[in-house]
């Protein structure tokens, strides 16, 4: 996940947080849907640097982007229940804070971008700058200093008004595998399942397998012929098709947008 000391930093919360405190009710992904804009009550630790991102990128992929608009930094590590094994990876929640005097009451969200393995349902590890966020002006350090802080959350819809659907295609791409990091869904913000589309004549979709986090692959016996449509689907079954988002003549390493989404 994060380096070493950051990992040992969260550790040491998820610890005084299960002293502290016991939860919850498990809650499913599914569950997460039907309570769509419903509060359930959490808790909330953080790790990494105090105002940082937490990690470096983290479970899910998304490297650099994690500190950089629209995430800035405003991410959280989640659960077996909620990663989902990188199917949550992209997936929006807001979480305010009680029970702290420096605990504006104000709701923040936040954005699926690691695992925290040993976190239970309800518990979600946040970047410090998202437990920072959620304090009265001026206290985000008081805050902080909480260390495990009683919550209440929210999966609620994306948003990231003026980005582009992204496509960043794995360095490790060749002409007969393809696999890309898919970012910046809105609505759902997750996915269920991701298909191909190659160029040429009966041209049909491919099912892609999860690589890992939020990267799907696609590995077959011969040349790939590009350009390649794509089709997700999120979580709630919704789908959306990038005609020809990946054009003929593709690099491994290169970013590619689709002016649709979600």
């Amino acid at each position: 996940m994060a380096a070493s000391s950051s990992k040992s930093m969260r550790l040491t919360f998820v610890a005084v947080a299960a002293v502290l405190a016991s939860l919850l009710h498990p809650c499913t992904s599914a569950e997460f849907h039907r309570k769509l804009s419903s509060w359930s009550i959490g808790k909330v630790t953080w790790y990494g640097a105090a105002t940082g991102a937490g990690s470096d990128g983290g479970a899910c992929g998304y490297k650099g982007a994690v500190d950089q608009p629209p995430f800035s930094s405003m991410i959280a590590a989640a659960g077996p229940s909620v990663y989902n094994s990188g199917k949550g990876c992209g997936s929006c929640y807001q979480v305010k804070c009680t029970g702290n005097a420096a605990c504006s009451g104000n709701p923040v969200t936040v954005v699926i971008t690691d695992e925290c393995p040993e976190c239970e349902p309800g518990h979600f590890d946040l970047s410090g700058a998202a437990f920072g966020a959620m304090a009265n002006a001026g206290q985000a350090d008081q805050l902080r200093a909480a260390g495990v802080l009683q919550t209440q959350y929210t999966r609620v819809q994306c948003s990231w008004p003026g980005v582009q659907l992204t496509f960043v295609v794995d360095a490790g791409s060749n002409p007969s595998y393809f696999a890309v990091l898919i970012q910046y869904e809105n609505g759902d913000g997750d996915l269920s399942a991701v298909d191909l589309m190659q160029a040429g004549n009966g041209a049909a979709w491919t099912p892609m397998q999860q690589s890992w986090g939020a990267v799907w692959k696609l590995s077959v016996g011969s040349a790939l012929q590009a350009p390649f449509s794509i089709r997700l689907t999120s979580s709630s079954g919704r789908q959306l098709v990038a005609m020809n988002v990946i054009p003929a003549g593709w690099k491994p390493g290169a970013t590619y947008q689709s002016p649709v989404n979600y």
